[in-house]
């Protein structure tokens, strides 16, 4: 009986981790929550958009003035991501995966996000984004 009971009590605690993290994903810094205009230029232009591992990605072939403002923001995405992971006894790719689940729920229309396959890119209409299902 216990080997039944583990692997269940291993799945809810997973999915009570990946709450956890999701809720913590919330948490913006003042900081991140004032876009540059040229970075929300590109993000209403479709040149960048949100990516199912919490870091900014390129639908179409950017610039490099485009690339270096998103490699920008992806390196200090990455600091964050690091430092709460750590707080918060996850791995970074676990924090980022759950900011990016977080990110494409608050895209809107018009911007473009990645869909769950993490290969293709969907812009945002009226409706909810496509999102992976372990996204809570």
């Amino acid at each position: 009986m216990t080997n039944f009971v583990a692997p269940i009590e291993r799945s809810m605690l997973a999915k009570a981790g990946w709450a956890a993290l999701a809720a913590l994903a919330l948490i913006v810094p003042a900081s991140a929550q004032q876009r540059d205009p040229a970075y929300s230029a590109a993000r209403a232009s479709g040149q960048v958009g949100e990516k199912v591992d919490g870091y900014l990605g390129f639908p179409v072939p950017p610039s490099a003035e485009i690339r270096r403002l998103a490699d920008d923001i992806n390196i200090k995405r990455k600091a964050v991501y690091a430092e709460r992971a750590d707080a918060n006894g996850a791995t970074i790719e676990e924090y980022a995966f759950s900011a990016g689940c977080q990110a494409i729920a608050r895209t809107v229309p018009g911007e473009k996000y990645q869909a769950p396959d993490g290969r293709s890119w969907l812009t945002r209409t009226a409706a909810e984004p496509q999102r992976d299902p372990r996204c809570l």
